[in-house]
């Protein structure tokens, strides 16, 4: 019997070594693209593009609301700009956040900017998602370099260290 096998449920062993970490709405199907993982990432893109369009109805029903208060065009501006910027600026942050890991205490700082700028975080996930399961090539060289480092250190040496030749 076979170390794969298991008799008692017929669920196959888990395999040794480092395991690929999941990625929200993907799991692990992003290492070898299985269980509707085009079909996921198609209904990411999608949901990411819906939510952000509601998102911005909802701030023009908060734009409406600040004209209907007459605030005055100054902050009415000033609001405009205000959600632009954060926006990019979330934009940018969550693009880079697929590359490399962001900073645990910079993201509890950036949470006020990045809930402003929703729409950025947004369309950031659903232009990843139009290539790629959002942050699988961050993923995926991460688990190909502790499968490596596993390997490395699993591998037997060849021969007896005892009879190397000695170097003069």
């Amino acid at each position: 019997m076979s170390a794969e096998e298991n008799p008692t449920n017929g669920v196959a062993a888990t395999p040794a070594g480092p395991q690929p970490e999941p990625i929200r709405f993907f799991g692990t199907t992003w290492v070898d693209h299985s269980g509707g993982y085009a079909a996921r990432r198609a209904g990411v893109a999608a949901g990411a593009l819906v939510a952000a369009a509601a998102a911005c109805f909802a701030l023009r029903f908060a734009y409406d609301g600040l004209q209907i208060a007459a605030v005055g065009s100054f902050v009415s501006l000033l609001v405009v700009v205000m959600f632009a910027i954060c926006s990019a600026l979330a934009f940018r942050h969550t693009w880079s956040s697929f590359s490399t890991r962001p900073d645990p205490d910079r993201q509890a700082t950036l949470r006020g900017l990045l809930t402003i700028g929703l729409i950025g975080s947004l369309l950031a996930y659903f232009f990843r998602s139009l290539t790629e399961a959002p942050g699988e090539k961050l993923r995926r060289a991460e688990y190909a370099r502790a499968r490596e480092e596993y390997d490395r250190r699993v591998t037997r040496r060849w021969g007896n260290p005892s009879k190397k030749r000695r170097r003069s």
